[in-house]
């Protein structure tokens, strides 16, 4: 469980966030919603450590570690995984040996890494199951790719890496109506019992595929209002002032 207390987070000394208190538990769906600036994005990169976010005061833990002193490696090495609204493109690496070096890294004590011939043939079994050309693996990382399929290549390392904690950062972004349905399909698939969805998104049709456990409403950086799925129906007759 991911547990967020008291939280107040700073950027540049201005206040961004305030009084956040959120416990994100195992096996369960979560969305955060609101308006732009209302610190949904805030909350996701504050809890993966980006440096830019100064936690003035309250406590985060996961698992009951405490998540505010580890580097962004070392939360990621705590099953914590990231999906950024904007993806960057990595010139020279190939997308192939990117996945086989975090999967490496991220490997449990004493388990044997994999060899680039048992990691192309696991990748290659993940990518049929995608329906994603093999071909993907031996292009630079990004470059080139459509917003789909730099979604799909998201979900690609989501199944490779198998994370605790995922948080999607409006990973609608950029996709049109027919690969927003195929992200959304595939992202239902990646859910399980034993791993957690925190979802920031704008579009509320995500929900008719990932159905949520708890909607949390973000308004001028506190939490303004939470629920379930009737949040959601809520927002989308009378907008979030309703």
């Amino acid at each position: 469980m991911i547990q967020v207390q008291n939280l107040r987070v700073s950027v540049e000394w201005k206040e961004i966030l305030r009084n956040i208190d959120i416990a994100f538990e195992t096996g369960k769906t979560y969305y955060l919603l609101g308006q732009n600036g209302s610190g949904k994005s805030s909350l996701a990169l504050t809890l993966m450590g980006h440096p830019k976010y100064q936690i003035q005061e309250g406590s985060m833990t996961i698992d009951g570690e405490n998540l505010a002193t580890m580097t962004p490696d070392e939360r990621s090495h705590r099953w914590l995984f990231l999906s950024l609204q904007n993806i960057p493109e990595v010139r020279g690496v190939r997308l192939g040996e990117y996945l086989r070096t975090i999967y490496n890294r991220n490997l449990s004590a004493g388990t044997k890494a994999l060899s680039p011939f048992l990691c192309r043939r696991y990748l290659t079994t993940l990518t049929k199951e995608l329906s994603m050309p093999e071909s993907f693996l031996d292009r630079d990382l990004n470059v080139g790719f459509s917003g789909g399929e730099k979604r799909k290549i998201e979900i690609l390392q989501m199944k490779l890496l198998n994370p605790r904690y995922i948080i999607l950062d409006e990973i609608e972004s950029g996709l049109d109506v027919d690969a927003f349905r195929t992200v959304a399909e595939l992202l239902s698939r990646v859910k399980t019992p034993d791993n957690t969805l925190i979802i920031i998104t704008h579009n509320f049709r995500m929900t008719e595929f990932v159905k949520p456990n708890e909607v949390i409403i973000l308004k001028n950086g506190e939490i303004a209002e939470r629920g379930g799925g009737e949040l959601v129906e809520k927002i989308g007759v009378g907008g979030f002032e309703s």
